[in-house]
């Protein structure tokens, strides 16, 4: 019998080799091996049969961008949530639910719901550094949510631009001297002067109706939903220079758009101011903030106030679309975003509350100029952006100039809260697909079809029935499909995920985490479980409830059915992505169907990996996603080899073979 020998194989293994006899060579993992180990000088080598080709090398990932500093975060992140419905929706509300006692309900809703879920998604997008559907490598299960919110976002991308059309053909004709919307302009003297000439309202219609229903939508070319027309050429040039704008500001992804927001950022605080000022000197501004303000308390004991309340933090703050969690992966890996989390919530609602000055007392300059009450010339949405304050703009003194600056200001304030959209979509793309971020062209290219894909889309939007279809879209594309998605996401971190490990990913970001933030997330841990869960139901019923209740219309148009079962067809879409990629996440595991609901709820080994990668600099690393047991070595029986004291994983095994 030959004398044993111990040799040390690749990945620390011993082998003990005694007698050989001539068979079948040992395979390990597949691989046949042949060596003579009568002759104790021979040395293991593989057979002399070729061996399988050696999968391609993946081609180098570039790690992902960073903000250039962390005021370019803030910006963008106060820029996304400061939108148009800060400035005409908020203050509607504000008067039409109880005027000063709005605000209670308001900052209840804030601080139970919606300053939860925006830390939240803020905390998710940052620890796992990634968009809206790779971050759900935390729960394979719920991949879902992220698909959810990228349609979500397609269908706010598709109308949102369109009112920047709008804002751009204003923008246009606000070089006219005089406004094309006043009454001094020639072509309205009739309407002025002639009180008889009645809407499908009954009523007298002002000039910048008559400017925006025919000049503008020209929906009075339409019958409905059923009868879009053709497209209104000035509005799709309009809306072709909105989304070529929008292209290269995002060109460079968040090294651009971070830019950017220095300006479009700060710039509607400026015009706020302003207007503030300029209404405060005219006769009349003390009766429109009046309006906005006196209380009502009786109101309180409404659900309907509870609701707009909700729906108003809720749509304002962006949560659930993809924007915020997509900004907060490009963070650096210990910003503090509880910190983050307070000042751009504090600041967006504040900006809403303070937009009210601005609105009213304008809007009660003109009630006092035209002697009705304010109630009469108060609106909310379009109306009041393109016709109520258009018109009390027209009434001062250097007309041209404050259309301008409001036009401008609305501008900046949809081009920001795009931004945030878009950025949701590319990312979620771009991480599916890193290869894209290696290429510029191929990014630059699938950029560019992304805009034009959605200016096609949005043509429907320009025509003559267009704005049938916008009121279609906006009633349901952020309606109950949102909450849903947003339901499913607060459960599945709280309970799937786990919130204690959640709060400890937090605190594990913030490194020098202070005293208060941990007293803090106590609060975010019972929000999360039980106050923000319940809050999302009562709004999801009350949101059923209307929508079963109440026609949907727009002006005297009531929908048809057909109409408002397409809008539901919309919500439906976005939130059914959860259950069918869940199905989709149970069927790729193995075992029972509880062992499979087990491992898909349980994180993928690459989910630690990102934040390494995101706080380390360097070349991204790739992890395998998951493995259910070690390799196996297959013996024949005249083989004596013995391994012992040894797993073989892919990567031992991986570096064995290449010593």
């Amino acid at each position: 019998m030959p004398s044993e020998q111990t040799k040390t194989a690749p990945g620390n293994i011993t082998e003990k080799k005694s007698t050989h006899q001539q068979g079948s060579p040992a395979q390990l993992n597949g691989f046949n091996l042949a060596h003579d180990v009568t002759n104790p000088s021979s040395q293991p080598q593989f057979d002399s049969r070729p061996p399988s080709p050696a999968p391609p090398p993946d081609p180098p990932i570039l790690p992902r961008e960073q903000w250039g500093g962390k005021y370019e975060f803030l910006l963008s992140c106060i820029g996304y949530c400061v939108g148009l419905g800060n400035v005409w929706r908020f203050p509607y509300l504000c008067y039409r639910n109880g005027g000063g006692v709005f605000l209670i309900p308001y900052f209840i809703m804030l601080f139970f719901t919606g300053v939860p879920l925006f830390l939240m998604e803020l905390s998710l997008g940052q620890y796992g550094a990634a968009g809206p559907i790779t971050v759900w490598k935390c729960c394979p299960l719920l991949k879902g949510i992220g698909i959810g919110m990228l349609c979500v976002s397609m269908l706010v991308c598709l109308y949102y631009n369109v009112i920047i059309a709008w804002t751009f053909y204003y923008l246009g004709s606000s070089f006219q001297s005089p406004l094309p919307w006043s009454c001094d302009a020639p072509a309205n003297a009739y309407l002025c002067g002639n009180a008889t000439v009645n809407s499908s309202f009954g009523r007298a219609l002002s000039p910048s109706e008559v400017f925006w229903n025919e000049r503008v939508l020209g929906v009075v070319n339409s019958k409905g939903l059923h009868d879009p027309g053709p497209v209104r050429w000035p509005l799709a040039l309009c809306l072709l220079a909105a989304w070529v704008i929008i292209f290269f500001c995002m060109l460079k992804g968040i090294r651009s758009s971070g830019k950017v927001v220095y300006v479009t950022a700060t710039f509607p605080y400026f015009v706020l101011i302003v207007l503030i000022i300029r209404g405060a000197t005219l006769e009349g501004s003390l009766q429109g903030v009046a309006f906005y303000l006196t209380p009502d308390w009786g109101r309180l004991a409404s659900a309907q106030v509870w609701n707009d309340a909700a729906s108003q933090v809720f749509y304002s703050l962006g949560i659930g679309v993809g924007g915020l969690l997509s900004m907060a992966s490009y963070n650096k890996f210990d910003n503090n975003v509880i910190r983050d989390c307070l000042v751009i919530t504090i600041g967006n609602c504040s900006t809403s509350f303070f937009a009210g000055f601005a609105i009213f007392s304008i809007l009660g300059h003109m009630a006092w100029r035209k002697g009705v009450p304010v109630g009469e010339v108060a609106d909310t949405g379009p109306g009041l952006a393109f016709v109520a304050y258009p018109e009390a703009l027209a009434l001062l003194p250097g007309s041209v100039f404050w259309s301008i600056l409001f036009f401008l200001m609305l501008f900046m304030l949809g081009v920001d809260t795009l931004f945030g959209n878009m950025e949701g979509i590319t990312t979620a793309v771009l991480d599916e697909f890193p290869q894209l971020r290696a290429n510029m062209k191929q990014k630059s290219l699938f950029l560019g079809l992304l805009c034009f894909g959605f200016y096609l889309m949005g043509l429907l939007l320009i025509t003559d029935g267009g704005i049938y279809w916008f009121t279609l879209i906006d009633s349901f594309a952020t309606s109950f499909g949102l909450i849903i998605i947003t339901l499913f996401m607060c459960i599945g971190i709280s309970f799937f995920y786990g919130v204690n490990q959640f709060c400890q990913d937090i605190i594990d970001m913030i490194c020098l985490c202070p005293p208060w933030c941990s007293k803090v997330l106590l609060y975010f841990k019972a929000c999360w479980v039980f106050c923000t869960p319940f809050l999302l139901l009562f709004i999801l019923t009350y949101i059923f409830i209307e929508m079963y209740n109440t026609p949907l219309q727009y002006g005297a148009y009531v929908y048809p059915r057909w109409g408002k079962a397409l809008g539901v067809c919309m919500g439906a879409t976005c939130c059914l992505q959860i259950p069918i990629w869940a199905i989709v996440a149970i069927s790729k595991e193995s075992g029972t169907l509880k062992a499979r609901f087990k491992k898909s709820i349980r994180p993928l080994n690459s989910w630690r990996g990102n934040n390494l990668n995101n706080s380390g600099g360097g070349e991204e690393r790739v992890e395998p996603e998951r493995m259910e047991a070690p390799f196996t070595v297959n013996l024949t029986d005249r083989d004596t080899v013995n391994l012992t004291e040894v797993d073989f994983t892919a990567i031992a095994w991986e570096n064995g073979t290449e010593a």
